[in-house]
């Protein structure tokens, strides 16, 4: 197909679809006729307008195409349609987004650079799964008529995913949003917590002398005899029930309280402020639950600190925003370490004194210590999280005396095993099975562990290597977002070793000096 003049991409299952479609417009006569006969809409007019929605959706879906000739790429829905010249297209590339943590379960869509800078998203083909022969094939075709007609900036296939620098951030930011939005409301809640606390802990029994005014403030107590109970799951709303419905019908209560109390069972009801706060009975009582300032303030700073892991996602694109859309960029992981140093000093500031929690000497020192903390430890993130270049960590694994001098490699002194992957399977690496290789006492060799057993020589005298590079996003996820990559080539086969840099530089090193 790579050498078709042309390519065409149409929806897959069309007669499911077009089936849809005349549901959906049987379903909009039903709505219709319902409508115009009852002049209200009723159960079947709800069911119709459901119809029309499902084969609205399924003539846009079945009215889709996207084709592409030696003029450009044609994209037609049932509102729009739109052309790219080849000329325009600087990349064609794969759009790649998970379901779930599996590989299995992974979307993949095409999507193409264009040279003023936009992304356009095409709607065909569309694949769920890794490995779906027609969606490589059609993809294919498209690159080849780029090739053709157009001018390609890179030669290998850019992949884009969550994980590299072309990956989008609306997403964390608007999530970081919503959490610090939720962190500011439930800090507003504070000082009405603690003054409601405060009420409920003062509160004393109503007497005669007490005016009408602050009977609300005071405790009044009602004696009931319980009917029934209905105790549920944990999850389901649990019941007592009065009888004569006095002075109330029901009241929910904890699934344990319902169990406990029994019908027939004389029990006194604690009010306050029109709401019963306590049962008590012969040996059983249950108390309403009371909103503390402290859980609210706690609740506050822990959404403000989760908050705090999509903004550091959004900062580390920030920083890799110079960087080709298909690198990988390095995890936030670090900064979350730092979130997680916070919370130790923060939370329990926040618990101690929730409306005040600088009001002592005690916890301003304690609050300067753990910022301090806080600092040293986002030092640490911004610098773990930085981007290392291939350059940049081969001269960090440079031994001194080999700079100064400009000696020939020494060979590794010792047996070493670093953890390393070879991406292909090869003779020497047969199904992937190597995670470790190791150098020194002898050739370096595949391993399948820290250790000698089923170990594999790796053919260094057909070994050549042509670049190191960061990972992208055509290497899989499997490589951590750290390591890079060594592109070999293996007697005229194209391999990748992935490994850490200080290790890949050492691995480079030794097959060089075995090769030698």
């Amino acid at each position: 197909m790579t050498n078709a003049p042309e390519a065409t991409c149409r929806p897959l299952h069309e007669r499911p679809l077009w089936f849809l479609v005349m549901l959906g417009a049987a379903g909009a006569g039903l709505a219709a006729v319902r409508l115009a006969d009852r002049g209200v809409p009723d159960g079947w007019t709800a069911v119709g307008l459901s119809l029309a929605l499902a084969g609205a959706v399924s003539l846009h879906h079945v009215t889709t195409r996207v084709s592409a000739d030696a003029y450009g790429v044609h994209t037609r829905t049932l509102l729009r349609r739109r052309s790219v010249a080849w000329g325009d297209i600087a990349d064609v590339r794969v759009l790649l987004t998970y379901a779930h943590t599996s590989r299995a379960h992974e979307s993949r869509r095409v999507g193409l650079a264009l040279r003023d800078g936009h992304r356009l998203r095409l709607p065909l083909p569309r694949s769920w799964s890794p490995d779906d022969p027609d969606f490589d094939a059609k993809l294919d075709a498209l690159r080849a008529l780029h090739r053709r007609h157009g001018r390609p900036e890179s030669s290998d296939l850019p992949v884009i995913s969550h994980r590299t620098a072309g990956g989008g951030w609306a997403g964390a930011l608007a999530l970081c949003a919503l959490l610090l939005v939720a962190a500011g409301v439930a800090a507003w809640f504070v000082p009405n917590a603690a003054s409601d606390e405060q009420a409920w802990r003062s509160a004393r029994p109503c007497t005669a002398g007490t005016p009408a005014v602050s009977r609300d403030d005071c405790l009044t107590t009602a004696r009931a005899v319980i009917a029934r109970t209905d105790a549920n799951r944990p999850k389901q709303r649990s019941w007592l029930y009065f009888t004569d419905s006095r002075p109330l019908h029901r009241l929910e209560v904890s699934p344990e309280a319902a169990r406990d109390f029994r019908s027939g069972d004389h029990v006194e009801l604690t009010v306050w402020r029109g709401q019963v706060m306590k049962v008590t009975g012969a040996g059983h009582s249950w108390h309403e639950h009371i909103t503390t300032a402290r859980s609210l303030a706690v609740v506050a700073a822990l959404l403000a600190l989760a908050a705090g892991y999509p903004a550091a996602k959004v900062l580390v694109r920030l920083r890799g925003r110079r960087l080709p859309d298909d690198e990988v960029l390095p995890s936030a992981l670090p900064f979350a370490g730092a979130l997680a140093g916070t919370a130790l000093w923060l939370l329990p500031l926040c618990y101690l004194d929730p409306t005040a929690p600088l009001s002592s000497p005690a916890q301003i020192t304690w609050a300067a210590a753990g910022s301090l903390l806080t600092l040293a430890l986002l030092m640490g993130a911004w610098r773990a999280t930085r981007v290392r270049t291939p350059e940049e960590a081969d001269a960090a694994g440079r031994p001194e005396e080999a700079e100064a001098g400009g000696a020939a490699e020494q060979p590794e002194q010792g047996e070493v095993f670093l953890s390393a992957r070879f991406l292909e399977s090869t003779d020497f690496n047969p199904h992937g099975f190597g995670t470790h290789i190791a150098l020194g006492d002898g050739a370096p060799a595949v391993t399948p562990g820290p250790g000698r057993f089923a170990a594999r020589r790796i053919p260094v005298e057909r070994l050549t290597v042509r670049t190191v590079r960061r990972a992208r996003g055509s290497d899989g996820d499997t490589v951590p977002r750290s390591w890079h990559i060594a592109e070999l080539d293996d007697a005229g086969t194209p391999i990748r070793l992935a490994a850490a840099p200080a290790d890949l530089t050492r691995i480079v090193r030794a097959l060089g000096s075995a090769r030698t």
